[in-house]
């Protein structure tokens, strides 16, 4: 029997809660019960990533060389990819291809970098030279020599580029002055095979294939930093955009580990096992999470969130090892290379309230292309 009360009317019966009136006694809030919705955080909808590519290049004779550095994006937003001898450009606002310039049957393109501002190209040959070109006017601008062996990384800094190469030896060249070598480093005993300067331009940090890492400043010919703790090759650098001295490495296929440190106090901070060989590696400037490129024996992309280095997302598609890697000035498009002759376009990071997007789009680009 339901148990009643003396007036008839079932106990224990649900009831809303009474609704506080502004003039509740008891209430110590200034906002009526009704308007407290108001005051509820939405729920944040997490961001979709296509696990696809939304464009797909064809990039005939693209190396599958883990030491060089083929494809590079402006800030103009032009792609530079170095095939064979000769190294294209490629707009992402109007997918059209120029051909920059040929080597000759006797040389190799073996890396491409853009100056900041994105008007001038420097390319790194076989042969150990670096040229200066004006790719507005598809004109070389100058010849520079002094390595003995392939340049295959290359770093700007303002009017200084750094280049690297299989001589072991890192030079600091000042376009503006007529000698060709500012500086020379020495602090590596194999082949140089990454360098990045920090976005304060205060440091530089080179890898190479005796597995060390170190960084320099500007003005003096020694490392200020050597770390030691990876296992294979060093290619895949990245500085944080979001905290000053946050360097991130990743080792060749006996490591495969990506790496964290703290170059304002010399300390390591991180490690995470990626179970394959780590290509690259770049730090989105939107959002405090970074992408990783492997080769042996996954081939894979990773999207992290930083420091957690929880897994975002993974993308597959490559059938060579992920050995190139850049992103798009607005920071929300990476394009990624592969010895399979394929370069494909990634949207990962979200945009900046701000950008204007990097004039890609999977509903206006036709799927494929050839960049030559």
């Amino acid at each position: 029997a339901v148990a009643r009360s003396p007036d008839g009317g079932n106990l224990f019966r649900f009831k809303p809660s009474p609704r506080v009136g502004m003039q509740d006694p008891f209430s110590l809030t200034p906002v009526p019960f009704h308007n407290r919705d108001l005051f509820n955080t939405p729920r944040k909808v997490p961001r979709k990533i296509s696990k696809v590519p939304f464009k797909v290049l064809d990039a005939p004779q693209l190396q599958d060389d883990f030491y060089l550095n083929l494809v590079d994006w402006s800030s103009t937003n032009t792609l530079s990819v170095g095939l064979s001898n000769c190294v294209y450009l490629w707009s992402a606002c109007t997918s059209r291809v120029t051909k920059l310039c040929d080597l000759g049957a006797d040389d190799v393109v073996t890396s491409v970098s853009w100056t900041q501002r994105g008007s001038h190209l420097a390319v790194g040959t076989n042969k150990g030279e670096v040229q200066i070109w004006d790719t507005a006017h598809c004109r070389k601008l100058r010849t520079m020599t002094g390595h003995r062996g392939r340049v295959g990384t290359m770093a700007w800094n303002g009017y200084v580029l750094s280049t690297g190469s299989r001589d072991h030896y890192i030079h600091h060249r000042d376009v503006r002055q007529q000698n060709d070598i500012m500086m020379k480093l020495q602090g590596h005993r194999q082949e140089v095979c990454g360098l990045k300067w920090s976005y304060d331009e205060q440091q530089l940090a080179s890898g190479g294939n005796d597995n060390k890492l170190c960084v320099w400043n500007l003005r003096q010919p020694n490392p200020v930093l050597k770390f030691n703790e990876h296992q294979a090759a060093v290619k895949a650098i990245a500085w944080s955009p979001h905290q000053r001295g946050l360097l991130a490495s990743g080792g060749g296929t006996a490591d495969r580990c990506i790496r964290f440190w703290n170059t304002v106090n010399s300390t390591a901070l991180s490690c995470v096992d990626t179970g394959s060989q780590v290509c690259n590696l770049i730090w989105s400037k939107n959002v405090n999470e970074i992408v990783s490129t492997h080769g042996y024996s996954l081939n894979q992309i990773i999207l992290w969130k930083y420091p957690s280095m929880s897994e975002v997302i993974t993308l597959t598609g490559h059938t060579y090892r992920v050995l190139y890697l850049a992103i798009s000035p607005d920071g929300q498009t990476i394009v990624t290379g592969a010895g399979d002759e394929t370069l494909r376009f990634w949207n990962v990071f979200p945009g900046t309230k701000s950008t204007a997007g990097s004039g890609l789009s999977s509903a206006t680009l036709p799927l494929s292309h050839t960049i030559r």
